[in-house]
């Protein structure tokens, strides 16, 4: 592999890592907490289109619940740090390959999909463990709340952000 294509792809997953974590603190009031709608999830569609977006939507999560448990916006911690940021590495990689799809419904169905799924099991998880309330009913309120509002921006925001980047090729544009 040449050495453009390696520091090109870094480049790509930092701007990636970094505009996440930029639009969460940009939006931090709604992107923490039992009732959540972190707009930066609207990224997670990016693995539709380059596999780079998978190390870039791991490391900005991963900073983006980092930073916001050291500047104390963000109620989860460091379990949100390491549990999150797992969710989001295994829904990003599972984006990428309903992505390979030729299917149009697979791509603008499917493709959102394992965000809203993965983080409303794993951080519905935290949410109940945080309030020391380990009751299957709990449980269930939590991750029907972060099902919400994950399926509201990743499907709400990443279905017109899809089509957009598929529009005359722009993620070829962009991603190239």
């Amino acid at each position: 592999m040449r050495e453009s294509s390696k520091v090109s792809r870094m480049t790509k997953t930092a701007m990636i890592a970094g505009l996440y974590a930029a639009i969460t603190f940009a939006t931090f009031f709604m992107s923490f907490g039992q009732i959540q709608y972190r707009v930066s999830e609207v990224l997670t569609i990016l693995p539709v289109f380059t596999v780079t977006a998978i190390p870039g939507l791991t490391l900005g999560c991963a900073l983006a619940n980092l930073i916001g448990f050291f500047i104390g916006v963000n109620p989860l911690g460091l379990m949100d740090a390491i549990f999150g940021t797992s969710a989001s590495l295994i829904a990003a990689i599972m984006t990428y390959y309903l992505g390979k799809s030729d299917n149009k419904l697979v791509r603008y169905l499917l493709c959102p999909l394992p965000p809203v799924i993965i983080n409303a099991m794993v951080v519905g998880f935290e949410l109940t463990w945080l309030f020391n309330a380990m009751e299957m009913q709990f449980f269930w309120v939590n991750a029907t709340s972060v099902f919400i509002g994950q399926a509201v921006v990743c499907y709400g925001l990443g279905i017109p952000l899809l089509i957009a980047l598929r529009k005359n090729d722009l993620y070829k544009k962009i991603f190239s």
